[in-house]
């Protein structure tokens, strides 16, 4: 059965802000080099129209993994994006999702309507289609919130990690030019009790440090048991 509708109807798209860490521990950011109109050659965040029968999440894990071959990722809706002249091509919706991801883990290969596919430096961007660059920008900012109250960076670490790891991995999250200060960081990330002593390093030419893992489980029951303020503070770090 068909309708007949008063007024037009917008098209809805989706788009990806994929994050990740190298192994020098620099932020990455995922961009894609449009293949076709409007925007040929131009490098934009992967994404692209929603099918009828699609939901959004479905849509953006479906042209994510389409235009570079990443899959088997974790996304979150970011923020809806529908300022009217966004998109040449007419009255474009767009509902953004982000990530954080180990990039060793995701191999990157251009498909579908994408000319090349590649990690920019999250500091160093090329000029990008449409309103990306303002898409990005939220979504960075959103990371660096987000990263102060849950522990989302663990993910990128190996199973086992020391302090000064895991210290390196927040200010770069963060984007610091100063380092965090190291006795505040280390009491408050240990008064959590989400990290378990493991061992020390071993054949290292300096002082070994404690290897420490995190313990999943037990922040999940701290959120369930709703210990937010704790959360929030062990991750309030003093910069």
């Amino acid at each position: 059965m068909s309708f007949t509708y008063k007024y037009p109807r917008p098209s809805v798209t989706v788009d990806c802000i994929i994050f990740g860490l190298d192994a020098n521990q620099g932020l990455k950011v995922l961009l894609i080099q449009r293949d076709k109109a409007p925007f040929a050659g131009q490098w934009a965040l992967p994404g692209g129209f929603v099918d009828m029968d699609e939901d959004l999440e479905v849509a953006a894990l479906r042209e994510l993994e389409e235009e570079t071959g990443v899959r088997d990722v974790f996304i979150e809706q970011l923020f809806t994006f529908g300022t009217p002249n966004r998109d040449p091509r007419g009255r474009v919706i767009s509902v953004a999702y982000y990530a954080l991801v180990n990039l060793e883990q995701h191999p990157v290969q251009a498909n579908s309507d994408a000319r090349s596919v590649s990690w920019y430096d999250v500091n160093e961007l090329p000029t990008l289609a449409f309103d990306h660059r303002h898409i990005f920008t939220v979504g960075l900012e959103r990371l660096r919130a987000k990263v102060r109250y849950q522990p989302i960076g663990f993910a990128l670490l190996p199973p086992t990690f020391t302090l000064t790891q895991l210290q390196n991995l927040y200010e770069t999250i963060l984007g610091l030019e100063a380092a965090i200060n190291k006795r505040n960081f280390r009491s408050k990330i240990l008064k959590m009790g989400v990290l378990e002593e493991v061992g020390i390093q071993k054949g290292v030419a300096h002082r070994p440090a404690k290897l420490y893992s995190f313990n999943k489980q037990k922040y999940e029951e701290l959120e369930k048991n709703k210990y937010q303020d704790l959360l929030r503070r062990g991750l309030d770090f003093d910069i």
